[in-house]
């Protein structure tokens, strides 16, 4: 359960801490480049880490054979090495991993916890609004959970990506094993036992648990204690938004088809990956599918038009739900088909995206070398490409996005007309 420690160079780039330097141009581009002196380099900088809103940075370093973290400037205590650098998400506290000699620790605000023999991978974890720590550890031969400091039952094993927190932070959950037998524990209870378990999650507003589990040759999924039906096997385990529904996708024999609530539905020769997906209200499903060469999307059970293609992790919805948007290949072209209803055809697309209120939806579409971002149907000026991660609607209806002609960047909006 030890870690190796990866050598790897001081980020000095900070955004919201004071004394910054004056910004300088970056030549040739229409951006600036801001930075801020931290300090001497120690003996040497082995990991780093940044809080989310940007405002604190940290890295381990060396000195006089001794490792320490360094925190916006400021030295920490020395161990004789340390690992897992992460800040809660709000940026307030910082944990790492320790060891003297050969005893482990997690460290929490500089307050090292209880000693153990090794912690565990990717441990430890901050829940989501910063108040707790969880992680996994070695005692001797056997395993346990800590969470807020406290150490839960002895188990012969902990799962890979335990434990997790609920997303309100309230609970706590995570894979265990007992000998051969395997099973998840939620807020110090366990539950049944099975030959193996995996994606174990829980429902957005926290209320509910669910995970995929193995049976002798058979799988199935747990929701809430309760096992549903046996399939040959089965992946994207997903809830909906408001927690309310379950679905996955399944196989039995050749065959592959989304459950829904425990129903099943029709049956293809495949699930796209990233399948199936909710609406934001939780009310509809979708889900990218095929049959022989051909591959369609279903939208609450009813398949659209076939294609050659469908665009990976380009199947939405809208905010509100009403609406559904993917991109799809035929032949060598591309287009976006919005309520069913398919676009012009272009070289290449990116950037598939609805506005706030799901009445205007975007994208970047390329024809020979130049590219255009299409809204509702409309395409735009010409550039030579269009800029990753764009365009962006604002919550005012205005789209963004990142542009260059001629060796020039632009930086493009545009503006819904009044009335």
């Amino acid at each position: 359960m030890r870690k190796v420690l990866i050598g790897a160079a001081l980020a000095v780039l900070a955004l919201c801490a004071e004394g910054l330097a004056e910004p300088r141009p970056s030549a040739g581009e229409n951006y600036e480049i801001t930075e801020q002196r931290l300090g001497p380099i120690h003996d040497r900088v082995r990991g780093s880490a940044f809080s989310k809103d940007g405002c604190h940075v940290a890295y381990v370093t060396t000195r006089g054979g001794k490792q320490f973290v360094v925190v916006d400037g400021r030295p920490g205590p020395e161990y004789d090495g340390m690992a897992g650098l992460i800040f809660s998400p709000d940026g307030r506290r910082l944990a790492y991993e320790a060891w003297k000699g050969d005893r482990w620790f997690v460290v929490v605000d500089e307050k090292p916890g209880p000693e153990y023999d090794g912690i565990g991978e990717g441990t430890p974890i901050f829940s989501p609004d910063g108040r707790r720590v969880a992680y996994a550890a070695q005692k001797g031969d056997k395993r346990v959970v800590v969470v807020d400091g406290e150490a839960g039952p002895e188990v012969d094993g902990i799962g890979e990506g335990s434990p997790i927190f609920s997303p309100d932070g309230r609970r706590v959950a995570y894979v265990a094993r007992k000998g051969d037998e395997w099973f998840v524990v939620v807020d110090g209870e366990a539950g049944p036992e099975y030959d193996g378990i995996g994606s174990l999650i829980f429902s957005p507003d926290g209320t509910r648990v669910a995970y995929m589990a193995g049976k002798g040759d058979k799988r199935l999924v747990v929701v809430d204690g309760r096992p549903g039906p046996e399939y040959d096997g089965m992946a994207g385990l997903i809830f909906s938004p408001d927690g309310t529904r379950v679905a996955y996708m399944a196989g039995k024999c050749d065959k592959r088809f989304v459950v829904l609530d425990e129903k099943p539905g029709s049956e293809y020769d495949g699930i796209g990956e990233g399948s199936p997906i909710f609406s934001p209200d939780g009310k509809r499903v979708a889900y990218d599918a095929w049959k022989g060469d051909k591959r369609v999307v279903v939208v609450d059970g009813e398949p659209g038009p076939e294609y050659d293609l469908i665009g990976e992790g380009t199947l939405i919805f809208s905010p509100d739900g009403k609406r559904v948007a993917y991109a799809a290949g035929k032949g060598e072209k591309w287009l976006v088909v919005v309520d069913g209803q398919p676009g012009p055809e272009y070289d290449g697309m990116a950037g598939l995206v609805f506005s706030p209120d799901g009445r205007r939806v975007a994208y970047a579409a390329g024809k020979g070398d130049k590219w255009v971002v299409i809204v509702d149907g409309r395409p735009g000026p010409e550039y030579d490409g269009i800029i990753p991660n764009g365009p962006t609607f604002h919550a005012d209806g205005v789209l963004e996005y990142l542009a260059h002609r001629e060796k020039t960047l632009y930086r493009v909006k545009h503006v819904p007309e009044e009335g």
